[in-house]
């Protein structure tokens, strides 16, 4: 008898956290990631996929854990060099990284898709785990300020955020198509359930769902989908999404983001910290389970793997 498969939905660091503790309880065969791309960008003639990078790091054992982003063991002699040359130095690539970038642009230029890439990239890595784009054509993050409308990377990086958000769109997202290799992952008899990682709902997860047919397919699947919050005790554990809430006039909690989800997800994962939002989050017909859900250590990522696996059990 075929064992139960599962889908995950996951951008930036936060996605990555569960998705590691996920690829420890389950086999290759049983999971696959949904990755978003919308953060991709070109820079120094380089194609940059920040949240597929993460991943591939994460679940290869590279993460740099010391500053949260990056490869492990990083040194910094190019973007050095090339500070003294004048260049654009905001975007940091340290040389190990810069390794990813340049065979990613070598494959893309011989003519593979970025699904294509992606999977000989992981399996270089000695990543077994299904890692798939959202999409393989290009859809990008861009940021409406108070100042001007922005590429992702320059809110979130050059800028650190600090430009006051007032509107976010998925340029490309229109003519995106879903790739076969997703298109398939819905369509197995096996599937037990989804998961959308505590990942920034605006900027992660939604260009996810933007890609034309792929909330459909979700939908289609008829299988329990549930999420999990990113945001506790009122602050996002990483990242702005706290912030982009109040500026998108949004109460910065668990159950604004449960709202953000409603027509979609049938459970939501809450944090003890956050108990006392079960009961207005049932209120919007949504089961929940609370559980720690703060993933400081492996041991932490794997609970809440755990925890979100058999809360989707109980949906069956």
């Amino acid at each position: 008898m075929s064992q139960p498969a599962y889908i995950a939905l996951t951008g930036g660091v936060g996605g990555a956290k569960l998705a590691l503790g996920l690829q420890q309880v389950l086999a290759p065969d049983a999971i696959s990631f949904i990755v978003n791309t919308a953060d991709d960008f070109e820079h120094l003639g380089l194609p940059i996929c920040p949240d597929i990078d993460t991943l591939l790091y994460t679940l290869s054992g590279e993460a740099n854990t010391e500053v949260g982003w990056g490869r492990r063991g990083e040194t910094w002699q190019f973007m050095a060099a090339l500070e003294r040359l004048g260049g654009e130095t905001w975007f940091r690539l340290g040389d190990r990284d810069l390794a990813m970038h340049i065979r990613r642009r070598a494959l893309l230029q011989a003519g593979e898709t970025l699904t294509q890439v992606t999977a000989a990239l992981a399996q270089a890595m000695g990543v077994a785990h299904a890692i798939l784009p959202m999409s393989d054509a290009p859809v990008r993050t861009r940021i409406a300020t108070q100042a001007g409308e922005l590429a992702f990377q320059h809110y979130f990086v050059r800028d650190r955020c600090e430009p006051v958000v007032t509107r976010i769109r998925f340029d490309g997202s229109e003519t995106a198509t879903l790739p076969d290799q997703i298109a398939q992952r819905f369509a197995d008899p096996h599937l037990a359930g989804i998961i959308i990682c505590p990942s920034n709902p605006f900027v992660s997860v939604d260009p996810i769902l933007a890609v034309p047919g792929l909330r459909d397919a979700m939908q289609r699947s008829g299988v329990p989908i549930v999420a999990v919050s990113p945001i506790v005790a009122g602050a996002a554990i990483k990242g702005p999404t706290a912030k982009m809430m109040r500026e998108l006039n949004m109460p910065n909690d668990a159950v604004a983001v449960a709202k953000h989800y409603l027509g979609l997800v049938h459970g939501f994962v809450l944090d003890t910290q956050d108990a006392a939002l079960a009961g207005p989050i049932s209120a919007l017909g949504l089961r929940t389970v609370v559980t720690p859900t703060v993933m400081v250590t492996l041991a932490d990522r794997v609970h809440v793997a755990q925890q979100t696996l058999q809360f989707i059990k109980q949906f069956q």
